[in-house]
């Protein structure tokens, strides 16, 4: 299945919860006042673009709509899509790797799916042709570690461990010694399931980025904060929290597939202007698939 027919694919929810709810509002013959505005708002709060975006969203389509003295509501909904598109951009965001080896630190909290994203981001990275080392930096789970070594096996990349509880920025430092020893491309780091309130494990993490800029002074290349699309809205007090606390370069969206909340996606872009690199479109090894903003606009409003 190609990329476009994938992201449609894996939009089905949101576009079923959320655009096309907001296409009957603005059906034709449909009067433009007060009150289409205000439900057009609910409805985009109860997508989780976010209170702000859906006001502000609004309220620009209630200046253009006046500017260009559209009376049919019918007429709103290239105006709303224009909007959207203005607001998502048209760059594409791909991973930007600077250095030899670069690295790739992986951030978020539990359950989100850092783990399965570090493996298909791998993959991803493999298929590319690069020679790829893991490092096991959850040192807390053992679960973590594990899984890593699971999914190293799978996709033939070598992970890098220590003992559960370890010093995670002494794993990350021979992990960068393996890669310069052995000549890799890229070096993955799994991190802890923080919680901002975990002071310590913030702490940690930033004793991470010290290690790893003093063994390479640019690194890390790429700061992913891992984010579940199916929290909505939390999705953006999580990314808000790490962006202060990490300086996060960029987003993944995990389980996009399985939610109605999508709209998830336009207040993160919105709100924090941090951009949305890769999303979750499914349960296969090859379904992290690289986010283009103007694929996805065009994916929810496409019939």
């Amino acid at each position: 299945m190609g990329l476009f027919s994938k992201l449609k694919e894996g939009l089905t929810k949101t576009k079923e919860g959320f655009v096309t709810k907001i296409e009957n509002l603005m059906g034709s013959g449909k009067k433009i006042n007060d009150e289409l505005f205000e439900e057009l708002e609910e409805l985009l709060i109860q997508a989780d673009v976010g209170v702000k975006t859906a006001v502000d969203l609004v309220e620009d389509l209630r200046k253009r709509a006046r500017e260009r003295k559209i009376e049919d509501a019918s007429e709103l909904k290239s105006v709303f899509k224009e909007i959207i598109s203005e607001i998502m951009g048209s760059e594409e965001y791909g991973l930007r790797l600077k250095n030899n080896p670069a690295v790739i630190v992986i951030v978020g909290v539990n359950g989100v799916g850092k783990t399965t994203t570090i493996g298909k981001l791998a993959y991803n990275l493999r298929q590319e042709g690069k020679k790829v080392i893991l490092a096991a930096g959850d040192t807390f789970r053992a679960a973590a570690i594990d899984q890593l070594e699971i999914w190293g096996s799978r996709v033939g990349c070598e992970l890098i461990k220590h003992k559960e509880n370890a010093d995670p920025a002494a794993v990350v430092f021979d992990a960068i010694q393996a890669a310069k020893a052995r000549k890799s491309d890229v070096v993955i780091v799994d991190t802890a399931g923080r919680l901002h309130t975990k002071i310590n494990l913030m702490e940690e993490l930033k004793k991470v980025f010290r290690v790893v800029s003093r063994e390479i002074p640019e690194a890390p290349d790429e700061v992913l904060l891992v984010l579940d699309a199916t929290t909505g809205q939390n999705a953006i007090s999580q990314a808000k929290t790490f962006a202060e606390a990490t300086g996060i370069t960029g987003i993944v969206l995990t389980k996009l597939d399985g939610t109605a909340k999508g709209g998830v996606v336009i207040g993160i872009k919105s709100e924090l202007n941090i951009p949305v690199k890769y999303v979750g479109v499914g349960e296969k090894i090859e379904d992290l698939r690289e986010f283009n903003p103007t694929e996805f606009v065009e994916a929810l409003f496409e019939d």
